[in-house]
């Protein structure tokens, strides 16, 4: 057992702190509880967590977003084996999951990939990535990143939107400045724009204007919501001078300037008497940090001190509060303007806990009684310290038998790197006081990057060697991802960038949203460490509260680990009966023929487990009774996928999402046309004008058009939509349905209005329902747009309509409808992952002739280190001269992590 000498200060009592390694006192019948319980918890409730390694920072479409998966668990982040499916999605600016694939997960390792269409919408997009099993602590646990997807290719129309915010009669007013240019800058000059906007998914002001002699257009508009969070969309539509109409929809990220500004007493209180630090953190109506100076005084308006932020809103302060005395902050903005807050109200019975988190090598801690609770006569039983991370207590210290104080000098070697929460108990076991902080001890790989050569010219071959060491510089055998980008082409936010180490040691772990978690990573010095200490004190830790854990009141599970793919169900008869033994078929010819055959139990279940199959096969589902009927029915357990739910990361969104990617929108367009000349890529979208010849003449079977089959201002018929992969319907219908644009997966109509009608099979159905059908189902679409062809439809048709007719059995593959004993399921499989295409300029056979355009030069999902901690990387540069960018993370066996970046010239 360790004891810390006695000490003397001020106010202070003898104490003595012990570690938990032999720790006896008063507190260790409460120990001895929270321990059991956190393996409780770790037992039944393993955290898992997710961080994906993208190969940059943003895309355009027509791009590969690759993506390299790590899965770990528990407080040493170690590779996860407890899940063995991924799932990661798609999601776009309306919260709609637009693509959803599954990967198997080996030792918690995966990696994958999202095709672009050159169909899809620019806007503001995220990727998610999380496991079944996560599912049970709620979405805060998933990995949720944002990226921004521009438009290069075909697109002739750029906005640059700043907002400006006043007020009118009582009612938030928001002045908006849209300018309007073509990709090389020139604006456009008195074009019409109509426009409508839509705050929190309703249509509150409509209008029309002229864009001025320098692209211009304002609009302006009254916050009727009632609601000062309100957000959403100014769709704008521009007329160009060939009458072509082009849509641009324009993020609202707040409808004022209003500014919160939030203090947070260290550890919870502010006590009479007692020095302690306070944590403020001041936020703009789009949530994202804004700077703040003033003054703190006190209620004869006296200053007490002063405060300024250090660092995205936030700062902290020093503050011993008198007795009888109120406080107030005296804010100032950075326009001038002023605001007043009050701070908490200090009290004389509580405790400050507070942590010094300034030195490299030790933590100080210090519990300080207010003077109610310091002179009270009531005895005490004591106080217990507990130091936790992901579950498991690293350190615990008591005071002495009826102490109400104590302080302790705590080495960081004691605990893991990342986050560790401190909570003062009483003895009774009440929380009394909480305090997070951050450890940064330098147990991260150790990853030495270099090139072959110092410079490099276009197009040749360069060697890349990495060697991975631990903090004890032995090699070590890891698993990384490695991503190669031209930064000329590709510029980056380095301060900004998210890590697997900001990841998985930070942010997974904090409540809510953390604004540029990379920065506190990007430079280890004194100031990051300073502001990453304030965040800290201002954000909230969620990984649990400790009083549902010490009552023994866990989180139901409702969503068990995946291990395999499985199929599964239960036998009924059509009263409603379970059949037991029934016998039941799996198989499908997709691929080949694949048969598969069980027995239901006494409840009628049945399952078909350890399956392999890749996405978008559709499965044939039998069963007889033990008697060979087969007038039963069949219901097959259909787990619901996640809802995509609202973006936490809301504020990350970017109003002007081709601010500052000229170079990149440019190239995009260059390769999207090289690619085109060469036949290279599976592109929709051609540079040239298109010109629609008749379409009725098209032949539609089974159509519910009331117009008559073909008659239709535009069809698609299945031959169309083939080889389309798992891509949702509204991507692969966006750009391919002339004068149709889709939002949310709902189709409009670019003449205005509301959303367009869509029928299935003669049934009127939702507009979102489109998201829901299988694209390998429909035998046709017709595009019903003109009066013509909407008029019979009445006031459905008002806003034209989209007519679906699916599969008979003599359009193209057999569509199966349901029958009695037989049912078909097309449910989610593997995605197989692509490979990444890397020319190889030292083979004769590889093109040379055309452009290599390669913004992403090189992507490998994984690098693994031999026993002597080496790897190498081969591949060849592309045309683009400037600075290459090389960017290696990974982890090895023990749950340590590493990231190194390293740079190169091409002349």
């Amino acid at each position: 057992m360790m004891k810390y000498k006695k000490i003397s200060l001020g106010l202070l009592i003898t104490v003595v702190v012990t570690v938990v390694l032999g720790f006896t006192g008063p507190g260790d019948e409460l120990l001895g509880k929270l321990v059991d319980q956190l393996y409780k918890w770790r037992a039944l409730q393993p955290q898992e967590k997710v961080y994906l390694h993208l190969d940059k920072p943003y895309y355009a479409i027509g791009d590969d977003i690759w993506f390299k998966a790590y899965v770990t668990i528990g407080s040493k982040h170690q590779l996860s084996a407890f899940s063995d499916i991924l799932n990661v999605d798609l999601i776009d600016e309306n919260d709609s999951v637009k693509r959803s694939i599954k990967l198997p997960l080996s030792s918690g390792l995966a990696y994958g990939d999202f095709a672009l269409p050159d169909t899809m919408q620019e806007g503001n997009y995220r990727i998610r990535a999380y496991t079944n099993w996560m599912r049970n602590a709620g979405e805060a646990y998933f990995f949720d990143k944002a990226i921004t997807i521009v438009n290069g290719i075909n697109n002739t129309v750029f906005t640059k939107t700043s907002y400006t915010y006043s007020n009118q009669n009582g009612k938030q007013k928001v002045n908006t400045v849209i300018n309007y240019t073509d990709l090389s800058g020139m604006p456009y000059v008195g074009n019409e724009v109509s426009y409508r906007v839509e705050l929190n998914g309703k249509t509150v002001f409509k209008g029309k204007g002229i864009t001025n002699d320098k692209g211009n257009l304002d609009v302006a508009f009254i916050n009727s919501t009632n609601n000062a969070a309100a957000s959403g969309f100014i769709i704008a539509n521009i007329k160009l001078a060939d009458k072509k109409i082009v849509t641009k929809v324009v993020p609202i990220k707040a409808v004022s300037n209003k500014i919160d500004v939030q203090f947070f007493p260290e550890s919870g209180n502010l006590v009479n008497g007692i020095n302690s630090k306070v944590a403020f953190k001041a936020v703009g109506a789009d949530g994202l940090g804004v700077n703040i100076k003033g003054n703190i005084v006190d209620g004869q308006n006296q200053v007490v001190t002063a405060l300024g932020s250090a660092h995205l809103g936030m700062g902290v302060f020093d503050l011993k509060p008198e007795s009888g005395k109120t406080y107030k902050a005296h804010i100032i903005y950075e326009d001038g303007s002023e605001g007043n807050f009050d701070l908490p109200k200090a009290t004389d019975n509580a405790y400050v806990l507070s942590i010094n988190n300034s030195k490299d090598d030790d933590l100080t801690v210090k519990i300080l009684p207010g003077a109610g609770l310091l002179n009270s006569e009531t005895p005490t039983d004591g106080l217990l310290l507990v130091a936790q991370s992901g579950g498991e207590i690293y350190y615990a210290g008591n005071s002495a038998d009826g102490g109400k104080t104590f302080t302790s000098v705590i080495p960081k070697s004691k605990f893991p790197s990342g986050i560790v929460q401190f909570t003062l108990f009483s003895a009774k076991g009440e929380p009394l006081n909480e305090r997070l902080v951050f450890i940064q001890n330098p147990d991260q790989l150790k990853l030495i990057v270099a090139g072959d050569k110092q410079k490099y010219g276009a197009r040749e071959k360069v060697t890349i060697s990495l060697n991975a060491k631990n903090k004890d510089n032995k090699p070590v055998i890891g698993s990384f991802s490695a991503a190669v980008t031209d930064l000329s082409k590709v510029p980056v936010d380095e301060t900004a960038e998210e890590s697997i180490l900001s990841n998985i040691l930070l942010s997974s772990d904090l409540k809510g949203y953390v604004e540029k978690p990379g920065y506190y990573f990007a430079n280890d010095n004194a100031k990051t460490k300073a502001d990453l200490d304030v965040l800290m004190l201002t954000q909230g830790y969620r990984r649990f509260e400790w009083k549902p854990l010490i009552n023994d009141s866990f989180a139901p599970v409702v969503y068990q680990p995946e291990k395999t793919l499985a199929i599964s169900g239960h036998l009924k008869t059509f009263g409603g009966k379970p059949v037991a033994n029934g016998k039941i078929t799996l198989f499908t010819t997709s691929g080949g023929t694949f048969i598969l055959d069980t027995v239901s139990d006494a409840q009628g279940k049945f399952t078909f487990n350890n399956l392999i199959f890749r996405d978008s096969i559709k499965f044939v589902v039998q069963a007889r009774t033990a008697k060979d009927r087969k007038n039963l029915e069949i219901e097959l357990d259909n787990i619901a996928p996640q809802p995509a739910g609202k973006n936490k990361n809301a504020p990350d969104i970017q109003v002007n999402i081709s601010d500052g990617l000229s170079p990149y929108l440019q190239n995009s367009k260059k390769l999207f046309s090289e690619q085109v000349k060469y036949g290279i890529g599976n592109h929709t979208i051609l540079l040239k004008e298109v010109v629609i010849k008749d379409t009725r003449t098209v032949a539609v079977k089974h159509s519910a058009n009331l117009n008559g089959p073909g008659n239709a201002d535009q069809i698609l018929t299945y031959k169309d939509l083939e080889n389309m992969g798992n891509i949702s319907l509204p991507i692969i219908l966006q750009g391919r349905l002339l004068g149709v644009m889709f939002r949310g997966n709902v189709p409009y109509s670019t003449r205005g209005g509301g959303a367009m009608q869509v029928v299935i099979d003669g049934v009127y159905v939702d507009s979102d329902f489109l998201n829901t059908i299988n694209t390998t189902d429909i035998a046709s679409i017709e595009v019903l747009r003109t009066i013509g062809n909407t008029a019979i439809y009445g006031s459905r048709g008002g806003n034209g309509l989209l007519v679906i007719t699916t599969k008979r059995g003599d359009e193209g593959s057999v569509y199966n409808r349901y029958a009695p004993g037989i049912v078909t399921y097309s449910p989610k499989g593997y995605y197989k992952a692509r490979e990444f295409y890397s020319p190889q300029y030292d083979d004769p056979k590889t093109n040379t002739q055309m452009q290599d355009l390669r913004s992403t030069v090189y992507w490998r999902p994984n690098v693994i280190t031999d026993k002597e901690g080496n790897a190498s990387l081969s591949f060849f540069n592309a045309d683009g001269k400037g600075t290459y960018r090389v960017v290696i993370e990974g982890i090895d066996a023990d749950g340590n992590l590493g990231r190194q970046v390293y740079k190169y010239k091409v002349e």
